[in-house]
């Protein structure tokens, strides 16, 4: 095995599985918890994380195939998905591909699904198509203020590692994103989300 990634919740490694490339993740022991409370909340976020990864493929999103499960161990072998990150690309190609995304993150939503971990970082373009990857934060909500959240995170990330971008990206997001949820839900969770960043502004001026 290789390691290919180190991250705050769990460490993802190059492996294969029946002749195929995969990837292995692993969560992380939190030394700061109680053992049994650690293994059982490692536990308990694998489980979900490999039904999210299932569920999410069934109403159309492009995602890892999960191969194999332990939740004894906290790791999930799952597909390798070979293509290059959006964050990676180059700044005509995030502009464009910003509308998909917005419309997957969109069927996220209006299936009840929030992400937890929106980055650009997290969307890998292979042959044309966009998979959605680390759905470890993930959690089923209908909940408009939890969808907020979703686009506060992208809102951010594409202000601070693509500033140079954002308001074409985002305003590409917005239009994918419009498109699948509807006007009413779209203006719904823009309202939201401009809420989050006031109370940010405040607290910051407190």
């Amino acid at each position: 095995m290789k390691l290919v990634k180190r991250g705050a919740e769990a460490d993802l490694y190059k492996t294969r599985w029946q002749n195929s490339d995969a990837i292995l993740k692993i969560r992380k022991t939190r030394k700061y918890r109680n053992p049994l409370l650690d293994s059982r909340i490692k536990r308990r976020r694998t489980i979900k994380e490999s039904q999210m990864l299932c569920l999410v493929k069934s109403f159309g999103v492009s995602a890892p195939l999960v191969y194999f499960v332990n939740p004894k161990t906290a790791s999930i072998i799952m597909q390798e998905i070979p293509g290059r990150p959006v964050h990676d690309l180059a700044e005509q190609k995030i502009i464009k591909l910003s509308k998909t995304i917005g419309e997957l993150v969109g069927t996220l939503h209006k299936n009840g699904v929030m992400h937890g971990d929106l980055t650009t970082s997290n969307f890998i373009l292979y042959r044309d198509t966009i998979f959605v990857l680390d759905f470890g934060l993930a959690q089923v909500s209908t909940k408009p203020e939890d969808h907020a959240v979703d686009l506060r995170l992208i809102k951010e990330i594409l202000n601070s590692a693509h500033a140079k971008i954002m308001s074409s990206a985002w305003n590409n997001f917005l239009n994918g994103y419009r498109g699948v949820v509807g006007s009413t839900y779209h203006a719904k969770i823009i309202r939201l989300v401009s809420e989050i960043e006031g109370r940010g502004r405040y607290a910051q001026v407190v």
